[in-house]
């Protein structure tokens, strides 16, 4: 019964967040991060009782199915919803509280070979946008946003905004994810380019008054 239930929250949660869902059914036949969900909940339950063989088999035809790479050891909380989700791909000791958005080419991955947990947790309510990359065993706090593009290589805190390569913090306990959009979000990389542009002005307005000096 929790398994329909579970599927129903998603497609409630798809309708809320995707201005382009119409209906229910629509949802359901058409949209692969909600086959992708389906089939995890499936693996999931044969990894956890032992059967990690066929819990593999199911997360890879799901894989070949709707291009979405979801370890069966992953722990996934409710209402997660993966938009369009082309060449998502989350590891298997990865944990994702509930209502968390992930977008297409999101990777959630480790950092090498290490053992035991090597992969994220990321919070609730977090935003992780197009082809942003989460390495590494630390935690995505609760309401965060991850730019698109972005590597994030270290902790993140509650209520953040994450942008750049490597990531970095450009929003702290001032927004929640849901209330920012992608255009919202500062390059950090371009501002440090307009500070050293500031810089190189103000060095050569100094040159020019010690020449008519």
């Amino acid at each position: 019964m929790s398994f329909f239930k579970d599927t129903a929250d998603d497609i409630r949660a798809a309708k809320k967040r995707d201005p382009a869902a119409r209906n229910g059914f629509e949802i359901l036949v058409c949209y692969p991060g909600v086959w992708a969900r389906m089939n995890h909940r499936l693996a999931h339950f044969l990894h956890r009782h032992g059967l990690k063989l066929i819990a593999r088999m199911i997360s890879q035809f799901s894989r070949f199915l709707t291009g979405i790479e979801i370890h069966p050891g992953a722990v996934i909380g409710k209402r997660c919803f993966i938009d369009h989700g082309m060449a998502v791909v989350i590891g298997e000791t990865t944990e994702i509280g509930d209502d968390v958005t992930i977008y297409q080419g999101v990777t959630l991955g480790g950092t090498g070979k290490d053992v035991g947990k090597r992969h994220p947790t990321i919070g609730s309510r977090v935003i992780i946008s197009t082809g942003a990359k989460v390495l590494g065993s630390f935690t995505v706090g609760d309401d965060s946003r991850v730019g698109a593009g972005s590597v994030v290589l270290e902790e993140v805190p509650p209520n953040s905004t994450v942008v750049g390569v490597p990531g970095k913090i450009v929003h702290k306990n001032t927004h929640k994810a849901e209330e920012m959009n992608q255009i919202d979000l500062p390059d950090p990389v371009q501002a440090e380019l307009e500070k050293l542009r500031e810089r190189i002005a103000q060095l050569e307005d100094k040159l020019t008054e010690m020449e008519r000096g």
